[in-house]
């Protein structure tokens, strides 16, 4: 199938500035203008398009996503795998950040729940302890 920038835009589920934006960085070619001027995608551009936004999705960077691009057309597993481990220890770390906030955060409620009404809030005097000792470490 034969597709003007708008509908591999819209078949991909992107704007027509992303497709453009990808092509800018190399992630996608772009083809030769045809006869008055229309650049013409096929099937294969939408297949890329969309593999680049389930690989954003999954948390992989435009630049890890250029690579996955290259592997994708070598096959090579164990670069492919390489890369996955290394994303996986970035999302384990950042789960582990977002379990401590949230305890952080759920502390904070308690304690505004158990502060006077027209006391100073001790979660914002925490936050700002916080700031200052980090200023000055």
């Amino acid at each position: 199938m034969s597709y003007t920038i708008g509908r591999l835009a819209e078949s991909a589920g992107v704007h027509v500035e992303t497709v453009r934006y990808y092509q800018r960085r190399g992630l996608l070619s772009a083809p030769s203008p045809t006869k008055g001027s229309f650049r013409r995608y096929g099937d294969t551009d939408v297949e890329c398009l969309r593999f680049i936004k389930r690989a954003q999705s999954t948390g992989f960077t435009l630049a890890e996503i250029d690579t996955l691009l290259t592997l994708r057309a070598s096959q090579s597993c164990a670069e492919t795998r390489a890369l996955a481990v290394k994303k996986l220890v970035d999302v384990e770390e950042r789960l582990r950040h977002l379990r401590h906030l949230r305890l952080e955060l759920k502390e904070w409620i308690d304690l505004c729940d158990h502060n006077p009404e027209h006391a100073p809030c001790p979660s914002i005097r925490q936050l700002a302890s916080v700031s200052v000792k980090r200023a000055k470490g």
